[in-house]
């Protein structure tokens, strides 16, 4: 017969109490993790000293990390059915908040917390490593979140899933106060995509429009008028949005160019619309086109599809949390932690770092909170606690 429930919540609560003591014992050398990070961040794909430095504070607790083929890496305490993730790789900024442990490498910066995720799931798999009894837990530090083809794809191939039943995250939030948690079922960030049309045509005089095919004219129908056509093909409630940032023709006032090109993202929350919208935007982009006689074509990255938590991982989350929960807005960002959300179930919180100054993320003067630390490393041990009940 195996243990009683009372047995089993009792030795859930001896996991959280055994990882605030293990906190309060540790908590200085978690920050110099933190700080080291930070002041030594890699780009995507480049995150070869990190991996080391993280490989190598995991053996010094008597665990033995799976490095993964490129950078980044996993360790596994027991036999994991539970994953935690935490992103290790920094964004192409000049940092500027003159903390005294800045980065230390020009142009490179921890400017969307991934320094504070890396060491919340560090920290997670050391205080694991001394618990007396056994653990089924995966810890994965991904690479290569940042870019458009980010590392959870790789990390899926390489096997980092593989056993897993559901897999959790935080995700740092400068917007919320410390000790408060955000999260919803459902999308919580966005799909992104990259559009991009080019048009062409023969050229001519701005006093003779009407011996040529005018670029400029159609690329300028393109961006008034594919916004505006997408939403009333598409449902709104979905988040479904096109926006164009980049617009390029020609360069004298009175010539019409042979070519231009407009380029924009289009994000939505449905997993649904990111499936099947470009044939629409073809089909859209082609009858606007048309009556301009111009030619062009479509260059369209499908990037990743939105975050969206599963109900049943979110709701354990929310009813074991030690800490305030509120419900997080639906971002338009992407995160391509929805890469394995497609695979199995698991959820993204969003987690408060607030200071008494108002930040934001991929900003070069981006501040947190250290406090947070804490409250993510508990938040993961009260989902241990949840998911052994």
């Amino acid at each position: 017969m195996g243990p009683s429930r009372l047995a089993r919540e009792r030795n859930n609560v001896n996991i959280r109490s055994h990882i605030d003591r293990w906190l309060d014992k540790n908590r200085d050398e978690v920050l110099s993790w933190r700080r080291y990070l930070h002041a030594y961040p890699e780009l995507s794909h480049q995150e070869h000293g990190t991996t080391a430095y993280i490989a190598g504070i995991l053996r010094g607790y008597g665990l033995e990390p799976h490095l993964f083929p490129t950078t980044g890496l996993m360790v596994d305490i027991g036999t994991p059915r539970i994953a935690f993730r935490g992103d290790i790789d920094a964004l192409p900024i000049e940092e500027e908040t003159g903390l005294p442990f800045s980065s230390q490498n020009p142009g490179v910066m921890h400017a969307c917390g991934h320094d504070v995720h890396t060491t919340i799931a560090l920290a997670i798999a050391c205080a694991l490593s001394e618990y007396p009894e056994p653990v089924d837990v995966r810890v994965i530090f991904q690479p290569a979140e940042e870019v458009m083809y980010g590392g959870a794809p790789d990390v899926i191939a390489w096997g980092g899933i593989k056993g897993i039943e559901k897999i959790y995250a935080v995700h740092c939030e400068p917007a919320l106060e410390t000790g408060t948690i955000g999260v919803r079922a459902g999308a919580i960030t966005s799909a992104a995509d990259i559009l991009t049309v080019n048009v062409y045509g023969p050229g001519g005089h701005t006093s003779r429009p009407q011996l040529t095919n005018d670029v400029v004219f159609a690329l300028s129908s393109l961006v008034t008028q594919l916004p505006a056509l997408l939403s009333r093909r598409v449902d709104p409630r979905t988040g479904t949005v096109l926006v164009f940032g980049s617009i390029h023709a020609g360069n004298a006032a009175n010539a019409i160019p042979q070519m231009g090109s407009v380029s924009g993202t289009l994000r939505t929350a449905s997993v649904d619309v990111w499936l099947s919208i470009q044939p629409l935007l073809e089909e859209l982009i082609g009858h606007i086109l048309a009556p301009t006689g111009c030619s062009y074509d479509i260059d369209y990255t499908r990037g990743i599809p939105p975050v969206v938590n599963d109900p049943i991982a979110t709701h354990l989350l929310i009813d074991h949390s030690p800490f305030r929960v509120v419900e997080a807005l639906q971002s338009s960002g992407g995160e391509d932690f929805s890469w394995y959300l497609q695979e199995i179930p698991g959820c993204m919180a969003r987690l408060g770092c607030k200071t008494n100054v108002e930040y934001d993320l991929h900003q070069a003067d981006l501040i947190v909170d250290e406090n947070c630390i804490d409250v993510g490393v508990k938040l993961f041990a009260s989902v241990l606690h949840a998911d052994r009940l």
